[in-house]
């Protein structure tokens, strides 16, 4: 789930006939000064961030002057909150309020509808309304198909005792709160509080949006950087993770960066972990062996070669990590091969100098093993494969054993580098990448092997050299499922004739200031 911050949740709200107080959102006490002259009269301040409770921490500060509003957000903008690090104010219009109400909107799963939610007493959280005062929390399920009309939406405020002329003013404004969930496809759309100024006009004082992850490409309106629901703004690493998951759905990509500075004592290391029972077990058992996490990683659902690949690629652009723990499931159903693939072309790129533990239970754990046994016995790092007979308590004990052997050596991030493809190579596009056989190699090469490794044969000879049996247009749409053994057979066993370019944007930029920062702390 995405969430939305205050002032973009007001502006769909304000879309949609609700009213909200005056103001717009800044990022400079300049800004906040400029809006303050415009609104004319006292305002409020209010830092946007995606944490309850912001009155208690100074979160939320009163002006009743320009100037006074300049100087107090000179003291927000900047403020540690948590995760954040305060870089917008929103600047709004002081109510003068008589009332406060609850009013929200939530996808109930097990009822798979929404429902509406109601109460009287608003400014705190709803369950804390519904454990103090539970005959004031009004409930209505809401069929998806009828909507929410104004006599349903009354005969909910009338259960709670609102009557009179708020009540057909309120029932208006819960219809129109439904209809502008439902239209944003929100999981979740709460007004806390709902006002009832001393002019009697009902705003959206504050409110709070989450976005179906699944629907935010139906939003780019919404700017909404990475489709799930943290705590604090995305990293400049989780975006680049996500523009790999957004762009390729085969298989489950999700990385999470636990800390962005792995310096001192702290033993970190990356972590790709595979199913989410598995992987909670895994993380336990390095936790328990007295390791941090740089990062929290999953791949699983069978994603292709690629996709591994890449997901290692990330992991190894954090500084200072000790070690490499990868271990998920012990029954995964995926062919665990292509997670073997993925981090050898990885690993051999990396040149790894810090030890890696690899646990691939699953189908065809014993090929995955072999090939990484076979293919990364000449790098700097040891890698260790295990299967599922190695729970994930023994291979965390391993781990532990050879980042001590190692000295506690530390990972320095490489630049990232392509390898070019050829002059006059022959080249195919495909889903993600491209793949390129170097021709003039090949011709050498004496047990075109490149084929038979290609389990969806869609390579043939022909005259002696390697080319597609099937269309380039069927490459580029899938065929070739990125799984890597040709250019693996054909670098440890031929000509090192085939190239594999697999692009990661914006990580090579972001290698590079890591690398520079490396440079000024040597």
């Amino acid at each position: 789930m995405a969430r939305l911050f205050e002032y973009q949740s007001k502006k769909l709200l304000k879309q949609g006939g609700i009213p909200v107080p005056a103001g717009e959102v800044a990022s400079s006490p300049e800004d906040v000064r400029r809006i303050a002259e415009t609104i004319g009269r006292p305002v409020a301040l209010k830092i946007q961030v995606w944490v309850t409770g912001r009155a208690g921490i100074g979160g939320i500060q009163f002006a009743d002057t320009p100037e006074e509003a300049a100087a107090k957000a000179g003291q927000l903008l900047g403020m540690k909150v948590k995760n954040f690090i305060v870089e917008r104010v929103l600047v709004e219009e002081k109510l003068d309020i008589r009332a406060e109400y609850f009013a929200g909107v939530v996808i109930d799963d097990a009822a798979k509808r929404p429902l509406f939610i109601f109460s009287p007493v608003g400014g705190t959280g709803i369950e804390e309304i519904a454990r103090l005062h539970p005959e004031k929390v009004a409930r209505k399920t809401i069929d998806v198909l009828k909507g929410f009309p104004e006599h349903e939406a009354r005969n909910m405020l009338l259960q709670v005792g609102v009557k009179g002329r708020l009540l057909p003013k309120l029932a208006d404004l819960l219809t129109k709160l439904y209809q502008v969930a439902r239209t944003s496809d929100a999981r979740s759309a709460e007004l806390n509080p709902l006002v009832l100024t001393a002019d009697d006009i009902l705003y959206a004082a504050d409110c709070h949006f989450v976005v179906d992850d699944y629907a935010v490409y139906r939003h780019p309106e919404f700017g909404i950087e990475i489709a799930r629901e943290f705590d604090r703004p995305p990293t400049e690493l989780e975006k680049i993770a996500y523009n790999v998951e957004e762009k390729d759905y085969r298989g489950t990509f999700y990385f999470f960066q636990m800390v962005e500075q792995t310096a001192g004592s702290e033993k970190y290391i990356g972590f790709n972990g595979a199913g989410g029972g598995g992987s909670m077990m895994s993380m336990d058992a390095v936790l328990n062996r007295g390791f941090k996490l740089a990062n929290y990683c999953d791949t699983s659902g069978n994603p292709p070669a690629s996709k591994v690949y890449r997901a290692a690629k990330i992991i190894l652009s954090q500084p200072g990590i000790m070690g490499y723990f990868a271990s998920g499931s012990g029954v995964a159903s995926q062919e665990q091969y292509h997670s073997a693939r993925g981090l050898t072309k990885a690993f051999q790129e990396e040149k790894l100098d810090i030890p890696a533990v690899i646990r691939l239970g699953g189908n065809f754990e014993e090929k995955a093993i072999e090939i990484l046994q076979t293919y990364l016995k000449d790098i700097p790092a040891i890698i260790e494969g295990y299967g599922r007979d190695d729970s994930p308590e023994f291979c965390a004990g391993r781990l532990e054993e050879l980042v001590t052997k190692s000295g506690g050596r530390r990972y320095e991030v490489r630049p990232f580098v392509e390898t070019p493809i050829p002059e006059k190579a022959y080249v195919f596009e495909t889903v993600t990448g491209r793949i390129s056989f170097d021709h003039s190699k090949c011709s050498a090469c004496q047990s075109k092997g490149c084929v038979a490794a290609c389990a969806p044969k869609i390579l043939k000879i022909e005259d002696g050299r390697p080319v597609l049996a099937i269309t380039p247009e069927e490459a580029g749409k899938g065929k070739c499922t990125e799984c890597l053994a040709c250019e693996i057979f054909c670098k440890f066993h031929e000509q090192d004739a085939i190239v594999i370019q697999l692009p990661i944007p914006g990580l090579k930029e972001y290698r590079d200031r890591i690398i520079a920062g490396q440079d000024e702390n040597q």
